[in-house]
């Protein structure tokens, strides 16, 4: 029986927990694991975009969030030539695309060790909650290899000039460093990370389902084009689109009457009124 070392697990609210769950290798990467978050991945694109899933908790089990690459996998791919290389690496770069264009809100739990590739999973996540224990390094160069496939998210993450010390040097950042680098965004004791993380969970869930799939979509946007009339153009219009949907509408009907909107109630939204600008996304 092929082994599981992932699960994915979706609660009335519309709250998915993906986690990494092979943690007497600290949660180490393999094809296998890639091949099963890519599954749940594409599940989870499909299920934000239809209003079933709302907010997605990237977490692991055990002491470790991720340590990176398998030794396993890792001596598999000596003797794989350019090819098979290439082809591997295509599956990684799918996995941490999906990931950060998730239309929903994502939320990571670190709370140890997150080597290699696992700091391009906190990168790809739109909220980073760590311990004081999580340590995160881009240790590829140590073994003459290069953090290419993460690069454009965390760059993005650090800024050019810190991605630049870190990759080349892979020194290990604590949290209170991974969060002056804006890696992380908030660091609690250890016994309070569940805690943190549930209350970010509560935020998140406080927003407009549909506000959040189009501001995520529109920040995407803006990064790659800041100043440029199309730009401007299209933030009018995603503006504009809300205020008339029926989310919007009751977003302000809510705030004049000064109640919970509707989408703060329990269950999620079945069938989210999509604006033309999410359809186009």
């Amino acid at each position: 029986m092929t082994p599981t070392y992932s699960r994915l697990t979706i609660d009335d609210r519309g709250v998915a927990r993906l986690t990494l769950d092979r943690p007497d290798v600290h949660n180490a990467f393999d094809d296998h694991l890639i091949a099963e978050l890519n599954a749940h991945l594409e599940r989870l694109h499909d299920g934000a975009h239809h209003g079933e899933v709302r907010v997605v908790v990237l977490g692991s089990e055990g002491k470790s969030f991720s340590a990176g690459a398998d030794l396993g996998w890792m001596k598999r791919m000596v003797e794989y030539d350019f090819d098979g290389n290439l082809a591997d690496s295509r599956k990684l770069a799918t996995l941490m695309h999906r990931l950060d264009t998730l239309p929903c809100p994502t939320l990571c739990r670190v709370q140890g060790a997150a080597f290699g590739g696992a700091v391009g999973l906190a990168a790809c996540c739109d909220v980073v909650v760590a311990s004081e224990k999580a340590k995160f390094c881009l240790s590829e160069v140590k073994i003459g290899l290069s953090p290419a496939v993460i690069s454009p998210y965390v760059q993005r993450a650090l800024g050019e000039r810190q991605a630049r010390r870190y990759a080349l040097t892979a020194e290990v950042m604590d949290a209170a460093t991974a969060q002056g680098l804006d890696l992380v965004h908030r660091v609690v004791a250890p016994d309070e990370l569940d805690a943190a993380v549930d209350a970010m969970l509560e935020t998140l869930l406080a927003g407009s389902p549909q506000a959040q799939r189009a501001t995520k979509a529109l920040l995407a946007e803006v990064a790659r084009e800041p100043d440029s009339k199309a730009t401007r153009e299209h933030t009018c219009r995603v503006i504009a689109e809300l205020r008339v949907s029926a989310e919007g509408q009751e977003g302000l009907a809510s705030f004049f009457d000064k109640r919970r909107p509707a989408w703060t109630t329990d269950a999620p939204q079945n069938n989210p009124d999509t604006t033309a600008t999410e359809r186009r996304s």
